[in-house]
């Protein structure tokens, strides 16, 4: 029987314990938190979502970093695969909106349980508080690692699954960067992603706790357009947030020149500009002797009224038969082209996952063995891989933990 060392108790390694156990190895997982899957309790917040139910070609479009390379880690192990897995480990699932699948309690804490039976099922030995220093070598082959308290464990395969930096009170440390790197693997620089933007304006923190539903975002680079999306944001007392600038985030990097990256809404994606005009023409002559404050109240929320007064430049005392056609038309643009300028992103300490890692470069992605080391394997969120919202970083890690598991042969 094969020794199979497993670091990082998080969803890649635990599937990858599974997995390597169910190939008859004799597994060890270390992991350094009190409890298994600690980032997982608070994912979706705190429900889960476990994978997406789209068909295959969609995983590999909401991949943001080397989709290519997981084509064969998604074609071994689905989401259809993942979910069948969980159902009958005693966690029923649901589909919903977007194709996202939960837990049915909404509770993470029972996808890390149905984790948890198998492992034990299987025969993996889990142990807790356990820190590795690195990860040992010899003659170009993996021979085991060497624990933070001294302790030397012998292996004849290990797989590294610490995840990255998002989430630090997770025990996110970017350890597995620093053990890969000292073995000879490249690191591509790490980013927060999947999180808010900070934003330049101040009518921006004005708008704090408005949510915008059913708009579209545009991020450019310079002039250059290099996001855009349908959905939701919410504007906070920094910048903006929600499930459209998070997925925009995973962009951000795409600019080189990040002083001119700027975001614009779309507050009415619904209508063309020539249907928005006729609609603001329409209540102008129904409203012709009002003032323009009291009139905007039916285009936009209350909260937004006074920006959109001011940006458009149009005194709000105003009586509507006084404004200009030009007047008009600087209101038209506005409401489709909202923009601001993005300061930055936040901290990892917001962000749901990391961008860059491991350069998959080095990796075999028909195994997810090192091209370095022989008998290193790699899975999750510790290699230059991340997907958009909605369930897709969750199956990038059952997909790559599965693969890495089971593509370690018999060793002896």
């Amino acid at each position: 029987m094969s020794k199979v060392l497993v670091i990082g108790g998080g969803a890649a390694g635990m599937m990858a314990a599974v997995a390597a156990a169910g190939q008859g190895h004799g597994v060890t997982l270390l992991e350094q938190n009190e409890k298994l899957g600690k980032k997982l309790y608070i994912t979706g917040k705190g429900r889960c979502n476990v994978t997406n139910a789209c068909e295959k070609d969609k995983f590999l479009e909401n991949m943001v970093s080397n989709p290519k390379f997981l084509y064969s880690a998604f074609s071994g192990y689905s989401n259809l695969q993942v979910m069948k897995f969980f159902e009958e480990a005693g966690c029923p699932l649901k589909t919903e909106r977007g194709e996202r699948v939960f837990p049915v309690s909404d509770h993470a804490s029972d996808i890390i349980a149905a984790l948890e039976r198998t492992l034990k099922k299987r025969g993996v030995a889990v142990r807790l508080r356990t820190r590795v220093r690195e990860i040992l070598a010899e003659q170009g082959r993996v021979t085991g690692a060497a624990l933070e308290t001294g302790e030397r464990i012998a292996a004849d395969a290990v797989i590294l699954a610490t995840g990255g930096l998002s989430y630090p009170t997770t025990g996110a440390t970017g350890a597995g960067y620093r053990m890969a790197e000292a073995l000879g693997h490249q690191v591509k620089e790490c980013r927060p992603a999947l999180v808010p933007m900070e934003i330049e304006e101040e009518w921006c923190r004005a708008l704090q706790g408005l949510s915008l539903k059913n708009v579209t975002l545009t991020m450019r680079c310079g002039t250059k357009e290099i996001y855009e999306g349908f959905g939701e944001m919410l504007f906070t007392h920094f910048g903006i947030s929600g499930p459209l600038v998070l997925s925009a985030s995973s962009y951000y990097g795409k600019c080189k020149e990040r002083s001119r990256v700027t975001v614009s809404v779309d507050l009415k994606p619904a209508l063309s500009e020539e249907q928005l005009d006729r609609r603001i023409l329409r209540d102008f002559e129904q409203n012709r002797n009002r003032q323009f404050k009291n009139v905007i109240g039916s285009l936009y929320p209350s909260k937004l009224v006074p920006v959109m007064t001011a940006l458009s430049g149009i005194d709000g005392n105003k009586t509507i038969h006084e404004i200009t056609r030009e007047e008009r038309r600087a209101l038209l643009t506005v409401t489709k082209r909202l923009t601001m300028k993005v300061r930055g992103l936040r901290g990892f300490q917001e962000a749901i996952i990391t961008q860059g890692g491991v350069r998959v470069q080095e990796i075999n992605p028909s195994t997810m063995e090192s091209k370095l080391v022989s008998g290193l394997y790699f899975a999750g969120e510790v290699l230059d891989l991340d997907a958009l919202t909605g369930g897709f970083n969750l199956q990038l890690a059952w997909s790559t933990g599965h693969l890495a598991g089971s593509s370690i042969g018999n060793c002896e």
